[in-house]
């Protein structure tokens, strides 16, 4: 059996954190993802409506982490974790493999939760993955061709008036008005809470619901979905009353719960865990029992910290700053605030900053633009994602579009039997 220093589960934004952090000690560390790309998911809803190239949010872990000699990737899907004997198993296209540690950092995040409905998750379509961007875009194409007396498949539902929510909801609408202008649309975004937005809530969510609704989607707070039906969503408002919407187009962003890996870590390491499934972890970050093993990001629940990138980022750099002696071991982890940020839609976002700055508009806009761009891995990407929302935002293109409309050519040219043709194209177009 192999063994290592540290031994990092996940290529998010948690577990590459951890992985540079640990770098700049040359610690050996090795990171084990399920995939072999680092995936930007706040962009996901851009490559699922054509705004972005698929490549462009998701460039290979290897290459990110080429300049780090001291961490080795392994593609693996872990299925098993033994705290007392201090080793990891994860399966690989050669078989199953283990590998030994010192430390253990897990960073699995966390999968789409549907309200105890999980038979709901048939009938929708996620975004987090980028196998679900492509299937969304894909889908989304088919449906805006379809003829124009087809109400159901030009009618689309969003669930959840989260950032995710808002941010596909406004983007849809702005197909039709900008790309798809001769056959009709009609988008829904449905809200349980009472705003849009609802941690950002006062001016920012109030600007967010009158921006989206000036652009012809049709919001729903208050509201909550009693049942998905084939071709059928059922919505019940706050005065209890009913209302069947048909359509050919869900699209589920309304919760979360943690992957099946935070069921082994919490059995491996006697962690409790909340109603999601997600882990409850000690305020060093630790689980459990066990000060060797860390957990972080979307798979755990501390102090109502948020399930963003910025907290997941923090988490790492911090567990990794006690395994390389840079903070004392049990050092409680604090969450530097650094503000959230939404697209509305086009040339509209909305900031809620650190000291009371809320921007909205344009100037929300810009800022998102930087924010963004900064954070975007690898110059290649920064290059592609600023030609590309060029060509979308200030033009009429779409380029993430031409993606599709090249697999169509390429699965017209194949061959009878080719079965695997389509799963290479989804491949390439996601590294």
């Amino acid at each position: 059996m192999r063994s290592t220093d540290v031994v990092v589960i996940g290529s998010g934004f948690g577990g590459l954190a951890a992985a540079k952090q640990l770098a700049k000690s040359k610690v050996p560390t090795v990171l084990i993802s399920a995939t072999e790309e680092h995936l930007f998911q706040p962009l996901l809803y851009q490559v699922a409506t054509g705004v972005l190239p698929a490549a462009e949010i998701a460039p290979p872990i290897a290459g990110v982490l080429e300049s780090k000699e001291s961490v080795e990737v392994i593609k693996g899907y872990v299925t098993a974790v033994d705290a007392d004997a201090k080793t990891v198993t994860y399966r690989t296209d050669d078989g199953d493999e283990q590998i030994a540690y010192e430390y253990l950092i897990v960073a699995a995040g966390a999968s789409q939760g549907y309200f105890g409905h999980d038979e709901w998750a048939q009938r929708t379509f996620s975004l987090k993955t980028l196998d679900d961007a492509v299937t969304l875009r894909a889908h989304l194409l088919e449906r805006f061709a379809a003829p124009a007396a087809d109400e159901a498949a030009h009618t689309f539902v969003v669930v959840g008036g989260g950032a995710t929510g808002v941010e596909l909801a406004g983007q849809i609408r702005e197909l039709h008005n900008r790309h798809f202008t001769d056959v009709p649309a009609e988008v829904y975004l449905v809200e349980g809470a009472g705003e849009l937005l609802p941690v950002y809530g006062g001016k920012l969510s109030a600007f967010t619901r009158r921006t989206l609704e000036d652009a012809g989607v049709q919001v729903l707070t208050d509201t909550f979905v009693t049942g998905i039906d084939d071709g059928e969503v059922t919505v019940r408002g706050g005065d209890g009353a009913e209302r069947r919407i048909a359509t050919e187009t869900v699209v589920w962003s309304a919760g979360v719960q943690a992957t099946p890996l935070a069921g082994i870590v919490a059995a491996a390491t006697k962690c409790d865990t909340d109603r999601a499934g997600r882990l409850l972890i000690n305020p060093d970050l630790t689980v459990g029992a066990r000060a060797d093993v860390f957990a972080i990001g979307d798979m755990t629940s501390l102090k109502g910290y948020p399930g963003q990138s910025p907290v997941a980022m923090q988490e790492g750099r911090h567990a990794a700053d006690m395994i390389r002696r840079r903070k004392p071991f049990g050092s409680e982890f604090r969450y530097l605030d650094k503000g959230s940020m939404a697209v509305v839609n086009r040339h509209n976002a909305v900031v809620d900053a650190p000291f009371g700055v809320r921007l909205t508009g344009l100037l929300g806009w810009f800022t998102w633009l930087g924010v963004h761009l900064f954070y975007l891995v690898g110059f290649r990407n920064r290059f592609g994602a600023v030609a590309s929302w060029a060509r979308a935002f200030g033009g009429r293109a779409r380029p993430g579009f031409a993606e599709v409309e090249a697999r169509d050519t390429a699965d017209d040219r194949r061959p009878a039997g080719d079965a695997t043709g389509e799963t290479r194209e989804l491949q390439d177009a996601s590294v």
